[in-house]
């Protein structure tokens, strides 16, 4: 975790560091489908798996910010069938992660954000939006959206299908996701501090400097989700997104 000492952040990397903070401020605010180029462009200023830890205290804060912006939306019994599928998903990606090498993380990571990137893809283009409501279906949701938000943040395609498939308004799945992602996000942490070592002293000062980027991003998020059409911007993001992933692989 050394690289996190700020003197010994490059100029590229507090650029990405910022750009990412920043997108994912605008993601928190209600603007779904732009969190992945968030994990892209940390992963390429850090590494892959500091870059996790990196996030977590990060997501917490702009979750925050989510939760009490869209309080009044949130629907409670979604969440609590989720949440155990989701919980246990993080346990097995605690596990499998914990003792994976830098380059095998790297791999990973990289897989994990084609394969949603392809999965996202796949969505968009689909001409019926009916998905299983079974339990099952919540289940194979729910675990995925574990594993994936433990080892790379990257829950947020399963679990937007999972919401979508309980045909939540708009505002309603917003709010119910924020609490969803709160919740997990904090189940993480002391993951990351005592397991896999990936938040320090040292990533916690990184953390703080770039606070600023998540308030600016949310205010500006506010404001965009009324006025930009969701349908291009998600297509610009799922390609600037991909040729992250591709970078994240071949660096």
């Amino acid at each position: 975790m050394g690289l996190l000492i700020t003197a010994n952040i490059s100029t590229t990397a507090w650029v990405l560091a910022f750009t990412a903070v920043f997108v994912m401020g605008v993601s928190k605010s209600g603007l779904k489908g732009i969190s992945i180029i968030v994990v892209t462009l940390m992963a390429l200023a850090f590494g892959s798996k500091a870059s996790t830890g990196l996030l977590v205290p990060l997501l917490v804060v702009g979750d925050i910010f989510a939760v009490i912006y869209y309080r009044k939306y949130t629907q409670w019994k979604y969440i609590l069938k989720f949440l155990p599928w989701m919980i246990s998903g993080i346990l097995i990606g605690v596990f499998v992660g914990k003792d994976l090498p830098e380059a095998s993380f790297k791999y990973c990571m990289g897989g994990i954000i084609l394969i949603t990137v392809l999965m996202m893809l796949w969505w968009d283009q689909k001409k019926s939006k009916n998905v299983p409501t079974h339990w099952a279906f919540a289940g194979s949701m729910g675990l995925l959206a574990g594993i994936t938000t433990m080892i790379g943040n990257l829950a947020g395609s399963f679990s937007n299908i999972y919401f979508l498939a309980m045909r939540l308004p708009k505002n309603q799945f917003i709010g119910t996701a924020a609490w969803l992602f709160l919740i997990t996000n904090i189940f993480k942490l002391p993951f990351h501090i005592f397991v896999w070592h990936t938040i320090t002293k040292e990533s916690v000062v990184l953390n703080l400097k770039l606070l600023p980027a998540i308030f600016v991003g949310f205010i500006v998020g506010t404001i965009l989700v009324k006025y930009i059409k969701d349908k291009f911007f998600r297509k610009m993001i799922l390609i600037l997104t991909a040729i992250g992933a591709l970078l994240i692989l071949l660096r």
